[in-house]
């Protein structure tokens, strides 16, 4: 992903790129991946972590938060967990309705697309 971000940065207009990033803190936007994503839950459950296709849109807080990270040096590592908790508080807990206090594992990350708008 690392090295994706590096040609984007490098192609990508400085001011189309201010945009996009002020319509995603706004907006939010849509992640796309294949991932192993779940619950740290007993084997069997059927929450328990596994290879899925998930499309899911996120707020612009995570956006912010996502973009905060990366300016103030963050690692991939870093906002993978970022993704985690938001991706479990909206695929899985339902936006706070559900799964409270749960560790989500998202690992094995195979792609992610994001789209804004």
């Amino acid at each position: 992903m690392e090295r994706i971000d590096e040609v984007v940065r490098a192609r990508w207009q400085p001011r189309v790129r201010v945009r996009q990033r002020a319509r995603a803190e706004a907006d939010g936007f849509v992640i796309h991946t294949r991932a192993r994503f779940g619950f740290a839950a007993p084997a069997g459950s059927s929450d328990d972590p596994r290879v899925r296709w998930i499309t899911q849109y996120l707020p612009g807080e995570v956006a912010r938060e996502l973009f905060a990270a990366r300016d103030a040096g963050a690692g991939e590592q870093q906002q993978m967990v970022i993704l985690a908790r938001a991706l479990g508080h909206a695929y899985f807990r339902d936006g706070g309705r559900r799964g409270h206090g749960l560790h989500i594992a998202f690992t094995d990350v195979e792609f992610a697309d994001f789209s804004i708008g």
